[in-house]
């Protein structure tokens, strides 16, 4: 599957030592005109370090191995799953500046279905990579789909973008919001709408 052979390629490419990362780091906070040896700043290159690798950790995880797992002792239930307010932390692309938000995630099991704590966390591992909103609502449904088999599979994510509440235009109070439906939600009105009139009752 094309998922899997994105995160293999990743994980072939030159290999790049915390310590290398530590002095472009030093570098960074040169060019900013700090001095990267003063005694506040000693460590700072380390705890950035460690801090990208919890913010980019969805690199080394594989949301497809994720959802191995399903469950088929469910008494034939196939009526939607809606899994709603799915904290997001993710970082665009293009600033890598944070994406704060959530997403709400639904299917239509195919005879199984799989854990609850599995969606969000699907949501999570694409979460901790560069993003753009589109592109990981995109990625969530196709997952979703094809690891389930669902008979449809809907995502929104409702979100801001630091990249342009705290540079650029500034526009603080601005959100962005991107749906992606396949399979029945995409062919049937009365699943989308239901499904959005669901979510829409979310909790700010």
């Amino acid at each position: 599957m094309k998922l899997v052979k994105d995160i293999d390629n990743n994980q072939n490419s030159k290999k790049i030592s915390d310590k290398e990362a530590e002095e472009a780091f030093k570098t960074i906070l040169s060019w900013m005109g700090e001095d990267p040896n003063r005694e506040g700043l000693l460590e700072t290159p380390k705890r950035v370090v460690k801090a990208f690798k919890e913010y980019f950790k969805g690199y080394k995880e594989d949301p497809v191995q994720v959802l191995d797992k399903t469950f088929g002792d469910v008494d034939g239930y196939d009526d939607m799953v809606i899994q709603k307010n799915i904290s997001i932390q993710s970082h665009c692309e293009h600033h890598m500046a944070p994406i704060i938000g959530k997403a709400h995630v639904a299917y239509i099991p195919n005879e199984r279905v799989v854990g609850l704590s599995k969606l969000a966390r699907v949501v999570e591992v694409f979460s901790k990579r560069l993003q753009t909103q589109e592109r990981l609502t995109m990625q969530i449904a196709n997952t979703l789909m094809q690891s389930l088999d669902a008979k449809g599979v809907a995502v929104t994510i409702d979100s801001t973008h630091q990249c342009m509440t705290m540079r650029g235009i500034k526009k603080e109070q601005a959100t962005t919001v991107t749906n992606y439906y396949l399979g029945q939600f995409k062919e049937d009105l009365s699943y989308q709408n239901r499904y959005l009139r669901l979510i829409s009752n979310s909790k700010d």
